[in-house]
């Protein structure tokens, strides 16, 4: 699926722009496109990427047939911004990663990703709603899409942080064997979370403090914000690692104490029993027998 919002310099907001008045809408100065590819074949997006946008057969590459880590190159005329959206799965306490590639120009922003992301629809919506997110430019559109994937992120952290009290409670009444199962599943979970926030944190540090001529000097401050809000994001989920290793810590001390105290019974029935089977097998012996 291809979305096209085109905003005018007159301040009309034209929707499902077709591919070929692309090139009229970029060379419109004061005007903002914004493109968004959803699950499109890489036949399709490639050459509207290469032709209509001139964009370096790399970067198209990088966006159509591989999976990157967060990054954002600098390709003088534009942005190429790779982010990572998460999901967070509380029946079996894993995290889905969805990756976004950004095309971040002067007057235009584009969108790639296979998968539907929540955040970018609701940029979306928000952007239709009140038009003048268009005004304030491309850049100000990133803005916005960052700082929906940081909520993201925070629920992420939140969802992750119930599961872990779920789990330290019931450490305590049930300890069954499915336990150590949970307690590392989340502790994978939260290792894929820092792999995850980690190299985005740098992201939004470049976007924030770099001298990048897609982003205005006015907008950074939007963007030092987002960086602000993920740096303590990633401070609570290397707290959250600790919680789970504490947790198995816990487990296993639990499990430990259990043991101990079904041995302790096991050795007081031993010791009751020992003077009876003492007096049975000395009596039972044949050298009393004449």
């Amino acid at each position: 699926m291809i979305r096209t919002r085109y905003f005018q310099t007159d301040g009309t907001l034209q929707p499902d722009l077709d591919p070929g008045a692309f090139p009229t809408a970029l060379s419109e100065a004061g005007s903002l496109l914004w493109v968004d590819f959803m699950g499109e074949a890489p036949e399709v997006c490639e050459p509207i990427l290469l032709k209509t946008f001139n964009f370096h057969p790399l970067a198209v590459d990088d966006a159509l047939r591989e999976s990157h880590v967060p990054k954002v190159d600098d390709w003088d005329d534009y942005l190429y911004i790779v982010l990572h959206d998460i999901g967070f799965q509380s029946e079996n306490s894993e995290i889905e990663t969805f990756e976004l590639d950004v095309f971040l120009g002067l007057n235009y922003i584009v969108t790639h990703h296979d998968l539907p992301i929540k955040s970018l629809d609701r940029v979306w919506e928000t952007c239709e709603r009140d038009e003048r997110n268009f005004k304030r430019g491309a850049d100000h559109i990133l803005y916005r899409i960052i700082d929906e994937l940081a909520a993201d992120f925070m629920q992420v952290i939140e969802a992750m942080d119930d599961e872990i009290d779920r789990v330290e409670d019931e450490v305590f009444k049930k300890p069954d064997t499915s336990m150590i199962q949970r307690i590392f599943t989340l502790k994978r979970a939260t290792l894929h979370l820092r792999r995850v926030m980690s190299p985005l944190r740098e992201v939004f540090n470049k976007l924030a403090r770099d001298d990048y001529a897609m982003i205005d000097q006015r907008d950074r401050v939007y963007f030092r914000d987002v960086y602000d809000h993920l740096v303590r994001l990633h401070d609570i989920a290397e707290s959250m690692r600790d919680l789970v290793s504490g947790t198995l810590d816990t487990y296993l001390s639990v499990i430990n104490n259990r043991m101990n105290d079904t041995m302790k019974t096991l050795t007081l029935i031993t010791t009751l029993f020992m003077p009876i089977s003492f007096l049975a097998g000395f009596f039972g012996m044949n050298f009393f027998a004449p």
